[in-house]
C-alpha cells in the first residue's frame, strides 16, 4: 500500500457511570481515533479500490495512570514520528508497521491505534475480514463484564444482579486494598458458587500482601488479575505459591517475549491479551501463539473501547486460545451511544463481526457529534 494520509480524531463520550478502579475515577473517555487512507498496490487484485480506509482506536487514557502513555502523548508521537516513520517505507502492509516503528522505543498503544488502522484498511481492499486473517474458529465469543469498585457492598450487589440478568456469563471484581475480600464474599452468598466469577487488582498490592490475597482462595474465584507491580515477576511467581488461586497478568504482559518470560518463571497460568498493551492485533496473536504452546489459557481485556476497538477485540477473542468470556462487553455497558451500531449481547455473547477489516465503521452523524477536534497527517 501506498499511505495517502492519517486523521487524527479526538472524540469525547461520556461514560453510563463512573468506573473506578485502584487508580482512579473515570466519567468521560477522551478517545484517540485514526482514519488512515491508503492507496492499494496494483498486485491487490481486480476489483479492488483506487483507495481504502480504516480506523484504528488508541486505547490510552487520559492520565498516565494504568500505564505511561496517555492521549495527549500518543497524538505527538503519532504526529511527530510514528506516522513519518510509515511514509518512509517502500512497500507498506499492516506486517511492516511493527519492524519499521521498531527504533522507537515504547509507545505500544499509539503503536497498536496505527497498525490496527492500516490493518483495517489493508483488509477491507482485499475483502477479509479481521477474524479470518488473525485465524478466528468462532462466529460468536463469550463475554464477561467488569465491575468497578463501589461506595458499599449493596451497591456492588444490585450491579452484579444486573450484569447477571443482562446476560453475562462472568462477572469481574475491581478490588483495592480495603476493597477486596469482604465484597467477593458478599457476591459469592448472594450469587452462589455457580457464577464465574474473578477479581482484578491493577497492581494495587505488595508481596506484603501474600496472606490476605490467600484469604481469597476460600471463594473459588478463576483468577487474581495483577496483584502486584507490572515489573515484579519474580513476586508474582512467590505469590503464585502462596494462594491458590491461579494468578493472571495484565499490565505485566507488553509483547509475546513478556508473555513467555512469565510463564517460565511461574509468574501467571493465565493470561489477560490486550492489544493495545502489546502494540497491535498482530502481535497480540503471537502471544495467544506463545501461551497455547505452553498450554496456558488466554482471554481478551478490555480498555472502555467504542465500537470500532471492540469490533477488533471480538475477533481476536475468536482465536482458538481465548477460552475463559473477555472483557468484550456491550456497548451499553459504558456508552448510552456508541459510534458505531451497538454491540449488543445474546445469550451472553457477541457475534464477530464478518465484514471486510473489522467489519465496522462509524456513523458520520454520531462521530461528528462527539468529535472534539481531527487533524490530517499527510503521507509521502
Amino acid at each position: 500500500m501506498k499511505l495517502m494520509g492519517i486523521e487524527l480524531r479526538r472524540i469525547s463520550l461520556p461514560l453510563v457511570a463512573p468506573f473506578r478502579t485502584s487508580f482512579g475515577t473515570e466519567t468521560r473517555r477522551d478517545i484517540l481515533l485514526l482514519r488512515a487512507v491508503v492507496k492499494p498496490d496494483a498486485t491487490t487484485g481486480a476489483g479492488a479500490p483506487d483507495e481504502a480506509e480504516g480506523w484504528g482506536e488508541c486505547v490510552a487514557m487520559s492520565d498516565p495512570r494504568y500505564s505511561s502513555e496517555y492521549v495527549d502523548g500518543c497524538a505527538d508521537v503519532l504526529r511527530r514520528f510514528l506516522i513519518p516513520a510509515l511514509s518512509t517505507v517502500e512497500h507498506l502492509s499492516a506486517r511492516a508497521v511493527a519492524p519499521a516503528l521498531a527504533g522507537i522505543k515504547g509507545h505500544r498503544m499509539a503503536k497498536a491505534a496505527l497498525e490496527m488502522a492500516l490493518l483495517d484498511a489493508e483488509l477491507r481492499a482485499l475483502g477479509v475480514p479481521l477474524a479470518r486473517e488473525l485465524g478466528a474458529v468462532r462466529d460468536r465469543v463469550p463475554c464477561g463484564v467488569s465491575v468497578g469498585i463501589m461506595d458499599s457492598v449493596p451497591e456492588l450487589l444490585d450491579a452484579v444482579a444486573r450484569y447477571l440478568d443482562a446476560g453475562y456469563l462472568r462477572i469481574k471484581l475491581k478490588i483495592e486494598p480495603g476493597w477486596d475480600v469482604e465484597p467477593v464474599r458478599a457476591v459469592r452468598e448472594r450469587f452462589g458458587d455457580g457464577v464465574l466469577l474473578q477479581v482484578d487488582a491493577n497492581t494495587a498490592y505488595t508481596r506484603a500482601d501474600a496472606r490476605h490475597l490467600a484469604r481469597l482462595d476460600a471463594y473459588d474465584l478463576l483468577l487474581i488479575e495483577q496483584p502486584l507491580d507490572e515489573e515484579d515477576l519474580l513476586g508474582h511467581a512467590a505469590l503464585a505459591r502462596t494462594v491458590q488461586t491461579p494468578i493472571c497478568l495484565d499490565e505485566s504482559i507488553v509483547s509475546a517475549r513478556a508473555a513467555a518470560d512469565a510463564i517460565a518463571l511461574g509468574a501467571c497460568a493465565i493470561v489477560n491479551v490486550k492489544p493495545g498493551r502489546v502494540g497491535g492485533y498482530l502481535e497480540a496473536r503471537r502471544v495467544h501463539d506463545v501461551c497455547a504452546a505452553n498450554g496456558v489459557p488466554v482471554w481478551c481485556g478490555g480498555m472502555l473501547e467504542t465500537g470500532l476497538g471492540r469490533a477488533a477485540n471480538v475477533a481476536l477473542a475468536a482465536l482458538p486460545g481465548f477460552t475463559l468470556p473477555g472483557d468484550t462487553s456491550a456497548s451499553a455497558r459504558y456508552y448510552h451511544t456508541d459510534i458505531t451500531e451497538p454491540f449488543v449481547l445474546q445469550d451472553g455473547h457477541l457475534a464477530v463481526p464478518a465484514g471486510p477489516g473489522i467489519g465496522v465503521a462509524p456513523i458520520p452523524e454520531i462521530l461528528d457529534e462527539v468529535t472534539t477536534s481531527t487533524e490530517w497527517i499527510p503521507g509521502r
